[in-house]
C-alpha cells in the first residue's frame, strides 16, 4: 500500500542509507544456516518490550531494521538491538540496525526477508499487504484491522502471494492454553452446550485539546490512512489510538481477540456465529469513543450461544459433561479431575511453546504457522460484527458463505472504511 511508488532514486537512497554491516548477510534466505532478516514496522512498547525480546533470542535471525513515525522510538529500539548483539559478540561497540521513517523503504530492502508489524492498528493491514506484495513474510499483532474489508483484502493478499503470515496471539504458546484446548476438541467434556468470552473493556475520556506537533514525530505518516485530525498527545504519543474509532474498535478487538483467539483454537471445527445482537456504552464525551462495558450474544448456526461480554479475561466451555476455563493465569474445570487427565495426541501437541520461533520455523518451511490468516479473521469478525451490532442497535445476520451482512444496508457499509487519498490497498 502506497500513496505513489518509490522513485527509482529513493530506492537507492534508501538502500544506501542504512546499508547493514558485514555483521548481517546481505541476499534472500538461502539455506537453513542463513539468518532471517527482521524489519519492524512499530517500535512502541509492544515491539520493544515484546516482540524485539523475544526475536533476539534466536539465534538463526536478525533483527536488522526498525521503522517508527517517532525518531526518538526507531532510535532508543536500534539501540536496543545494537546493544543485544554487542553483548552477545563480545564486542564494545555493534552497528547494524537500519531506522526508517517510512514502512515503504524498508520493505523495498532486498536483504530484508520478514517484516513484523506493531503499530496502531489502522496501519496493521496496509503494511502486511505491502509487505506480501513485495515477497516478504509477516508477522502481525492483533487486531487485524479496523474493517471487515480490509481484513478480506489481507487474506486476499496472503493466498495469492503464499507468503507465511504469524498472528500475534501468542497465547497459543502457552502450555495450559493448549491443554486447555485439548480438553475441549477431544470431546472430554462432552457435546459444547455454552460459550463464554470475557475481555477487558475500554476506557472512556482523552483530551481533544490540539496541541503542536513535536520535533521527531512524523505525525502526516502516522495518520496515514485514517481521517485528518489535530494533534494531541493522547490521540498518538500515549496508548489513545487504542480506543478511537479512527484508528480501531477499542478493547472490543484490541483486547478481545486473545479470548476470542482461545475460543477459535477449542472449538472442534472453525466457524463464526451467524446472529449478534446485544448493548454496549460508547462514551459521548472526550477523544475516546470507541465501544465498553458490551454484553453480545452471538448464535451460531447449529444454536449454539457464544456470550461475549467485559470483565476479567478467559475463555469457558461448557459442555454436557463439565466446563473448562481458560485465562492467561491459568485453568480452571469442573470437575476439577478434567485437568489431569491427558487427550489422545492431535495437532496441538505438535506446536511448538514459542510464538515467534514458529514464525521462524515457518519461513524456513519446517512447519505451519500455528495462528495462521484464517484463524485471525473469525475472530476479528466476531469483534466487527459485534461492534456493528452495538452501534446500529440491531440484531446482525452474517452470511457465512457469501461473507456478508443480510439485509441491512446501513450495517453492511460498516464493513469498510474508506481510505485517506492518496492511499490505497
Amino acid at each position: 500500500m502506497s500513496a505513489q511508488p518509490l522513485s527509482r532514486r529513493g530506492v537507492l537512497r534508501a538502500a544506501g542509507a542504512g546499508a547493514f554491516t558485514t555483521h548481517l548477510f546481505t541476499g534472500r534466505l538461502r539455506g537453513a544456516n542463513d539468518r532471517i532478516a527482521l524489519g519492524f514496522a512499530g517500535t512502541g512498547g509492544r515491539a520493544g518490550d515484546g516482540l524485539i525480546v523475544d526475536f533476539l533470542q534466536h539465534a538463526d535471525c536478525q533483527c536488522a531494521a526498525v521503522c517508527d513515525c517517532f525518531t526518538d522510538r526507531r532510535q532508543k529500539r536500534a539501540q536496543q538491538i545494537d546493544g543485544a548483539y554487542a553483548k552477545k559478540s563480545g564486542a564494545g561497540a555493534y552497528k547494524s540496525v537500519a531506522q526508517f521513517a517510512d514502512f515503504r523503504e524498508m520493505i523495498a530492502r532486498k536483504d530484508i526477508d520478514a517484516i513484523v508489524v506493531a503499530t496502531p492498528d489502522h496501519w496493521h493491514v496496509p503494511i502486511l499487504i505491502a509487505a506480501a506484495k513485495a515477497g516478504k513474510d509477516v508477522y502481525v499483532e492483533k487486531p487485524l484491522s479496523p474493517c471487515i474489508r480490509w481484513n478480506f483484502a489481507a487474506r486476499d493478499i496472503v493466498r495469492k502471494t503464499g507468503r507465511v503470515f504469524q498472528y500475534g496471539t501468542q497465547q497459543r504458546g502457552a502450555s495450559h492454553v493448549r491443554l486447555g484446548c485439548e480438553l475441549v476438541r477431544s470431546g472430554a467434556i462432552g457435546d459444547l452446550k455454552a460459550l463464554e468470552v470475557v475481555s477487558p473493556t475500554g476506557e472512556p475520556g482523552g483530551s481533544t485539546a490540539a496541541q503542536p506537533v513535536p520535533a521527531g514525530f512524523d505525525y502526516e505518516m502516522w495518520q496515514g490512512p485514517a481521517p485528518v485530525r489535530p494533534f494531541c498527545e493522547d490521540r498518538c504519543v500515549k496508548t489513545g489510538h487504542w480506543h478511537i474509532y479512527d484508528y480501531s474498535v477499542g478493547f472490543l478487538g484490541g483486547w478481545g481477540a486473545h479470548p476470542l483467539d482461545v475460543l477459535d483454537w477449542g472449538l472442534p471445527r472453525p466457524m463464526v456465529p451467524v446472529e449478534y445482537e446485544g448493548k454496549g456504552l460508547i462514551p459521548k464525551e472526550g477523544l475516546f469513543d470507541t465501544v465498553m462495558n458490551w454484553e453480545v450474544r452471538c448464535t451460531y448456526a447449529n444454536g449454539l450461544v457464544l456470550n461475549f461480554k467485559t470483565g476479567s479475561d478467559s475463555t469457558t466451555f461448557t459442555g454436557t459433561n463439565g466446563w473448562v476455563r481458560i485465562s492467561r493465569r491459568g485453568i480452571e474445570a469442573d470437575p476439577s479431575s478434567l485437568i489431569a487427565r491427558v487427550p489422545a495426541p492431535d495437532r496441538f501437541s505438535t506446536m511448538g511453546r514459542n510464538h515467534t520461533r514458529n514464525f521462524l520455523d515457518s519461513i524456513r518451511g519446517q512447519t505451519t504457522p500455528e495462528s495462521p490468516i484464517d484463524c485471525a479473521i473469525r475472530t476479528d469478525l466476531i469483534s466487527h460484527l459485534s461492534n456493528i451490532a452495538v452501534r446500529t442497535g440491531r440484531k446482525i445476520r452474517w452470511d457465512p458463505a457469501k461473507e456478508q451482512i443480510a439485509g441491512d444496508a446501513e450495517a453492511s457499509k460498516m464493513m469498510d472504511r474508506p481510505l485517506r487519498k492518496p492511499w490505497t490497498l
